[in-house]
């Protein structure tokens, strides 16, 4: 796993978590800057988990694949709900659920380099 890629996805997850946070606080509904930033971080979420389906064929990677298999399914799959219920909230509680969806990404980019590393 790239943890490179990585700690741009955790990063960027917890800027972008940073910012609904302000959003949310001023209450204001999702703008198109969080509308882009959560497409960059899904773009940035699908790169990961090419590299990582890449290095588990080519033989990497621990031992059991199920549950890495399955927090990668998991972060593809965040971004985008979170992005349509912000979408369909439009108070102060869609870039609310943008944050715990930023959050959400960050913390299991973490786990998922624990995954990688063997780690239970």
């Amino acid at each position: 796993m790239n943890t490179t890629v990585a700690t741009i996805v955790i990063v960027g997850s917890l800027l972008l978590a940073l910012a609904s946070l302000i959003t949310a606080i001023r209450n204001r509904p999702m703008g198109m800057v969080l509308l882009i930033g959560f497409a960059v971080l899904e773009v940035a979420v699908l790169v990961q988990a090419g590299i990582v389906i890449a290095a588990v064929v080519g033989g990497q990677g621990p031992a059991t694949k199920t549950t890495l298999y399955g927090y990668l399914a998991g972060q593809a799959v965040i971004p985008p709900a979170g992005v349509f219920l912000a979408l369909a909230e439009r108070s102060r509680w869609g870039p609310a659920i943008l944050v715990v969806a930023g959050f959400a990404i960050a913390v299991m980019t973490g786990r998922l380099l624990q995954i990688w590393q063997g780690l239970p």
